[in-house]
């Protein structure tokens, strides 16, 4: 909020009327050696005026050239709508809905975010929203030890072409489950998961099986032979996808023969702004036969006594997730207002508007790689398709070119070789609906500039 608007005799009334001394008082059941007397060192608040001032000189450091980085965060287009409507008093305030009575604007709007989301991924039924992408990725790989009764030892097979930033949020929180997570290695030439390295498992006990489509490097998976290797070896399924690419590409609930047990992913592609990294929402959808065990809240629609219709949380309570090692979830949330804004997004763009802004991002992303790729010194590092990302490597060194691109006013991509050494010198680049021919043919005469010069010197 802008400013907090409670005077000092506001908190004293407060204060009485609860019979507490003082505000230290509220917290009187932690131990005093925990608690902290002041913090040192702190300066005395500035004015509102200097602050703003403050942040203002600050803000204009910031250099934002055209964007073409992806790696999990995109920018598109969000319609001024969106946060007009979501910034409106009865959202903005809204958090977790437990009084029914009090919330039915807010329960019927995540009633048909569930619903939109569970349409998108082809699957029976969606919850209330999760933290972020990657901790929804690990919320599904608990919630599939949790289904499938039949293995006894959790081991998780994860396509290694899965964001580096999920593999480590995953093993994070699964490590101090006892489940063992087991990378599978990803062909040189094509980018995506190796099959024939999934026939070392055939027949032994595999609780659960990540895909990521489009994976990391923007590639396109085999994801029917994987479903299909899943399901004869009795094994859960589990989705990690762009919701953006599913304006284009089959859903994960009909991949294969039955569909995936669990879709899950980021939301940020709708309604939120890149800044910086969040915050932002995750999804996660599944079969009916596994709503038990789904993480997070639902919202059911139901009529009072009056045969009105009416919404609440159904199908599990609020203790369901706070019982510590008995818990469905420990880290179950309700993104409220950023699930406003991509209900609202997903309401604007509707299927033939997303299947438009799916199809640009494609078409754009093409556009570029066949730009850049004209370029001595660039080329596409896989050869199987891919939806709006692709990897490309250069005979400069990457960081150097990614600085005098930032000095150009490009933001020119995402350097990978941190999180796989075996692919040096990679520049992994995206284009979204947002950018135009104008943007492309700057970041290939820049790319040129750049990469000519070096040669040269």
């Amino acid at each position: 909020m802008p400013y907090i608007p409670h005077t000092n005799e506001d908190k004293k009334a407060m204060l009485s009327r609860i019979n507490a001394a003082n505000t230290d008082a509220l917290f009187d059941e932690i131990p005093k050696e925990l608690q902290c007397d002041e913090f040192k060192n702190i300066p005395h608040g500035l004015t509102e005026m200097a602050m703003l001032k403050d942040a203002a000189s600050l803000a204009e450091k910031n250099t934002n050239g055209i964007c073409f980085i992806g790696a999990g965060s995109y920018e598109h287009h969000i319609p001024a709508a969106v946060w007009d409507i979501a910034s409106r008093g009865e959202f903005l305030t809204s958090y977790t809905p437990y009084q029914a009575e009090a919330s039915q604007g807010t329960l019927q709007l995540l009633y048909e975010y569930q619903t939109m989301i569970a349409e998108l991924t082809g699957m029976e039924v969606a919850n209330a929203s999760m933290y972020d992408g990657a901790t929804a990725l690990a919320e599904a790989v608990l919630m599939a030890v949790r289904v499938n009764k039949h293995s006894k030892s959790p081991r998780v097979l994860v396509a290694g072409t899965i964001h580096p930033f999920y593999k480590e949020t995953l093993e994070t929180i699964v490590q101090s489950q006892h489940i063992d997570v087991v990378m599978l290695p990803f062909d040189k030439s094509t980018g995506i998961t190796v099959l024939d390295a999934l026939e070392k498992f055939q027949g032994e006990d595999i609780t659960a099986f990540v895909i990521s489509q489009p994976n990391f490097f923007g590639h396109l998976e085999n994801v029917d032979a994987m479903i299909h290797w899943a399901e004869k070896n009795h094994v859960i399924t589990i989705a990690c996808v762009n919701p953006i690419s599913l304006g284009l590409l089959k859903p994960p609930g009909l991949w294969g023969n039955n569909g995936v047990d669990i879709a899950c992913g980021e939301g940020q592609p709708f309604g939120s702004p890149m800044a910086s990294g969040g915050p932002y929402f995750g999804f996660l959808s599944t079969r009916i036969d596994h709503v038990r065990q789904m993480p997070g809240r639902l919202i059911g629609q139901t009529v009072d006594k009056d045969g009105k219709r009416g919404f609440s949380l159904t199908l599990q309570a609020r203790e369901q997730h706070i019982r510590r090692g008995k818990a469905t979830s420990n880290i179950c949330t309700n993104q409220g207002l950023l699930v406003t804004a991509a209900t609202i997004h997903m309401s604007l763009l509707g299927a033939e508007g997303l299947s438009q802004v799916a199809n640009m991002c494609h078409h754009n992303t093409h556009e570029l790689v066949s730009s850049l790729t004209d370029i001595p010194g660039v080329e596409l590092v896989f050869s199987s398709p891919y939806f709006h990302e692709a990897l490309l490597r250069l005979s400069k060194p990457v960081e150097e070119v990614l600085e005098q691109l930032l000095a150009r006013g490009i933001a020119g991509g995402y350097a990978i070789e941190p999180h796989f050494n075996a692919l040096p010198n990679t520049l992994l680049v995206c284009a979204t609906e947002m950018r135009t021919d104008k943007d492309i043919a700057a970041y290939k005469e820049a790319l040129q500039d750049i990469m000519s010069l070096k040669e040269s010197s």
